[in-house]
């Protein structure tokens, strides 16, 4: 199949283009890299069966005749690092750049999954979260351009369904990590990993208590497959991540365990905007899909940890 991906040089977005690749799909990653990386996808390209457009969605795209069978739009800054660095892209990607690339679909009559994300549920008063619940959230609070913005995206998607029968699938990513997720992105698992091998202390904001549902990337993106190849989900919302919560302090004695060393934790007062706790529901996918991720919080850590010492020799310490 002729397959495009959104944000496909991103960390998830590079993975899910990897995946199709080998499957033997042909894939046209587009990518502005604002946030994304060329060289997550590098070793793709030149095999005939991946080409890169460097293209900001928030324009129209032109594919030359090369309509797309099914688009997987996964492009937006998506860490509150990068969200909060870039707010007005933020918002234009899940709105301009969500309407073109549905607007590409009803053209091609292709099938479109949007990537959105748990903080649709904002601080949630429902735990766990199902898809049925509709939010808590800050309009204009400190996330509110990533948040606001998959909201407008999702309704934005789901009104091409009611309105032209596109077949459009959403899903709702819950924290994911692993290779690619740059260090830098303020994400709490590559934050304590880099802090970890450099030995030094863990950043904890509030006490440690709050809690997050931690999805090794290779299961996320098992999970997208599922979503965009099975027949009959058009219209449907998925909730894909990992359902066991873990706490900060939990996950500070995992990572102890992986690396073999005593962290020490440096507490400081929690961020404006952060959630105390986000738990996924994934009944549905459960149910549907047959979805479950399969790899374990401590054995996913140990890939991370092994791909961050290996991409750089100054970090094997």
């Amino acid at each position: 199949m002729k397959i495009l991906v959104s944000g496909g040089a991103g960390f998830i977005g590079s993975h899910l283009v990897e995946s199709l690749v080998e499957a033997g799909h042909r894939v046209t990653v587009v990518d502005n890299f604002i946030t994304g990386r060329p060289e997550n996808i590098g070793h793709l390209l030149g095999q005939g069966r991946c080409r890169l457009l460097e293209h900001d969605i928030v324009r129209p795209l032109s594919l030359d005749g090369e309509d797309p069978d099914i688009i997987f739009h996964l492009a937006s800054p998506a860490s509150p690092e990068d969200y909060g660095r870039y707010p007005v892209e933020t918002m234009l990607v899940n709105s301009a750049g969500t309407y073109n690339l549905l607007e590409l679909a009803r053209a091609a009559g292709a099938r479109f999954i949007l990537a959105s994300t748990s903080e649709v549920y904002g601080d949630p008063e429902v735990h766990p979260q199902p898809e049925t619940y509709w939010g808590h959230v800050n309009p204009v609070g400190p996330r509110a351009a990533y948040d606001e913005g998959k909201r407008f995206a999702e309704a934005l998607t789901v009104t091409y369904f009611r309105k032209y029968g596109l077949d459009v699938r959403i899903v709702r990513i819950f924290n994911t990590y692993g290779p690619r997720n740059r260090v830098d992105d303020g994400r709490v698992i590559p934050n304590f990993i880099r802090q970890a091998l450099r030995n030094e202390p863990l950043t904890v904001y509030g006490d440690g208590s709050q809690t997050r549902s931690f999805c090794y990337v290779s299961d996320l993106v098992a999970g997208l497959a599922r979503v965009g190849f099975r027949a009959g989900l058009a219209g449907e919302v998925f909730n894909l991540g990992n359902s066991r919560p873990v706490t900060l302090r939990e996950l500070v004695a995992a990572l102890e365990r992986v690396t073999g060393r005593a962290a020490r934790c440096e507490y400081r007062p929690a961020q404006s905007g952060d959630v105390p706790l986000t738990w996924a529901d994934i009944g549905k996918a459960e149910r549907w899909l047959g979805y479950r991720p399969a790899t374990p919080l401590e054995e996913g850590l140990r890939r991370f940890v092994a791909w961050y010492r290996s991409a750089d020799p100054r970090r094997r310490a």
